[in-house]
């Protein structure tokens, strides 16, 4: 028993056009990796290219997750965790890497599934880049990235009690760290001398153009990741589980299960006279 309530209930359709959307988003971040040397006339091409390819395909993510499993009380949800994380992440971010967004980003999709954490990933950045200005080409690649880590924490195994919290604040450090990871290909490929020894060149093997970004992520942002892993983890651990029965609390009374409908073309025929009716019809 995990305690879950669905809140945003993904369909087959959904579920196809998220995957789409997800398999894109790698080819967006992992483009250094794939794209042949020489297909671009510069290295910033790609980055803006993807990044307005990733807000259509959100928009596409979001009218089918729409149109098949949310409704007023999951979007009132939505509405009021995306504020809270939006107004909570100018708290910590720009300090040592401490990150204040993951922990609520976690635990709500814990709760209240995939699809809701996926959601809830793209409009938390959103809503924050809105309040502090953050707007800009990096933007849909912060968003994917948070989807994903809400996408992720709904679709972990069952556990209750200490282990799941646990579990949880594990999955958090994993998360703060390979969120930076992903994050760090959206600009590497431009942001360094390309005489640099941990710069993106291409024309390299996959190999040599991996050990460069292996050495360029752990020389310039693995402390800033190892911060947001310990924010989210203390956070979990300190706060997880007051948040967890809250969140489970406020799923049933929301009650997020699909309402009962009936078809017309399905009605219940009459039932068959009994031969005690027609001895009666007779006599009457």
């Amino acid at each position: 028993m995990t305690g879950r309530s669905l809140a945003i209930r993904v369909g087959r359709r959904s579920a196809v056009t998220i995957a789409m959307a997800s398999l894109l988003g790698l080819v967006a971040f992992g483009w250094p990796f794939l794209v042949p040397p020489g297909t671009f006339a510069s290295t910033e091409t790609p980055p803006l290219m993807f990044g307005a390819l990733l807000v259509l395909v959100l928009a596409v993510v979001f009218a089918g997750i729409a149109d098949g499993g949310m409704d007023a009380k999951a979007l009132a949800m939505l509405g009021v965790l995306a504020a809270i994380n939006a107004a909570l992440r100018p708290l910590g971010a720009g300090t040592a890497g401490i990150e204040t967004v993951f922990f609520l980003l976690v635990l709500a999709g814990r709760v209240y599934g995939a699809g809701f954490g996926f959601a809830l990933g793209c409009t938390s950045l959103f809503a924050s880049a809105l309040l502090t200005g953050g707007v800009g080409p990096w933007l849909p690649y912060q968003m994917f990235g948070a989807a994903w880590v809400g996408m992720l924490a709904g679709l972990l195994p069952p556990a209750r009690g200490k282990a799941e919290i646990a579990m949880l604040a594990g999955y958090g450090a994993l998360a703060g760290y390979l969120f930076g990871f992903l994050l760090n290909l959206s600009f590497w490929p431009f942001s360094l001398d390309p005489a640099s020894s941990i710069a993106y060149k291409p024309g390299l093997s996959f190999a040599a153009q991996w050990h460069r970004y292996l050495l360029f992520d752990a020389s310039t942002s693995l402390g800033w990741d190892t911060g947001r892993a310990v924010t989210t983890v203390l956070a979990i651990l300190l706060a997880g589980p007051a948040a967890l029965a809250a969140f489970r609390r406020a799923a049933r009374r929301a009650n997020f299960e699909p309402a009962v409908t009936f078809d017309p073309a399905h009605r219940l025929a009459p039932a068959p006279a009994r031969p005690d009716d027609d001895v009666a019809a007779a006599g009457g």
